[in-house]
């Protein structure tokens, strides 16, 4: 037994690994301050003996002894989120990282930082690379997250350069599931929300630019993997579905898979939107032995599904 944290546990994605690691014997604390984390993510842990939960914002230290793994999951990871207040954005990937790396120090914990393909902006290689140093603008409204994590990832190797602190980085692709907001931004669930509700389906631009999605499962299972690495292994690592899709295919698959009635509307493209984004996971294949099993038409039905359940 590991006692683990995950900073951001009752986000989207934190929610699930606190599960995992839960089910898996370990004693998990959950930092989240509910800026798009939600009660409900981590009701059904609530009682556990094995799981804590403290309502903390990373921007503020924490301190806490007997650590032995951290996961730093903690950002607003939606352009709707991220955008809302891109300083406390970027706080998070600059203080609430070195609040969480000043932990790992003092605990002598591993910690992995949960990166982003963000970081490589529009990208000009196609599929990206782990090696590819990517095309991002600096002064755009994306760029308070997209800058934020590369700013993370060069703080987390600098701590491991000057205090040999042990880290993993993970550079996630679009993730999809249960658990996500409703109204989060993400293409998934705003298709999933629109179709379930009758409304027009909203592709940004001409829906030819095209994206690669992972369901969460296949994502805890590339964390944990990547995890328990040795030591001196330490990414970046490409965690994504290589399987490429265009935005109008989603489209027409999510209006199949719910029956719905709705019709397709196009909207002028946000700025700085990225035309394709696909990961090269060879190194995910070597390293973790991980590539996804979960095909985008079945894990849209477990999707679909949950947004059908009645929203408390």
């Amino acid at each position: 037994m590991k006692t683990i944290l995950v900073s951001g546990g009752a986000g989207f994605i934190g929610s699930h690994l606190c599960t995992r690691l839960v089910n898996d014997g370990h004693y998990v604390i959950c930092l989240d301050n509910f800026f798009t984390g939600t009660r409900m993510n981590i009701a059904h842990l609530k009682g556990n003996p094995m799981f804590e939960f403290v309502h903390h914002d990373i921007e503020q230290p924490y301190y806490r002894s007997g650590i032995d793994e951290i996961y730093n999951l903690a950002c607003p990871a939606s352009p709707v989120h991220y955008q809302f207040d891109a300083i406390k954005t970027i706080k998070t990937s600059t203080i609430g990282v070195i609040n969480m790396l000043g932990l790992a120090k003092s605990n002598g914990a591993k910690i992995l930082q949960a990166s982003t393909s963000e970081i490589y902006g529009d990208p000009t290689i196609h599929p990206q690379v782990e090696s590819y140093w990517g095309n991002v603008n600096p002064i755009g409204y994306r760029s308070c997250y997209d800058e934020g994590k590369r700013c993370a990832e060069t703080l987390f190797m600098d701590y491991h350069r000057q205090n040999n602190l042990t880290i993993k980085i993970v550079r996630i692709f679009n993730t999809y599931g249960t658990r996500m907001l409703p109204d989060d931004g993400r293409v998934v669930s705003n298709f999933v929300v629109q179709a379930l509700q009758q409304k027009d389906i909203t592709i940004y631009g001409t829906g030819k630019q095209t994206r690669s999605f992972q369901y969460i499962d296949d994502l805890v299972e590339a964390l944990l993997r990547m995890m328990a690495t040795e030591n001196d292994f330490i990414g970046p690592v490409n965690i994504g579905n290589p399987e490429e899709f265009s935005i109008l295919e989603l489209a027409e698959k999510v209006i199949a898979l719910t029956g719905s009635k709705s019709k397709i509307v196009f909207e002028p493209l946000p700025y700085d939107d990225p035309k394709q984004r696909r990961p090269d996971i060879t190194l995910a294949k070597e390293k973790l032995n991980w590539q996804p099993s979960i095909k985008l038409d079945d894990g849209l039905v477990r999707v679909i599904n949950y947004f059908k359940e009645p929203r408390i």
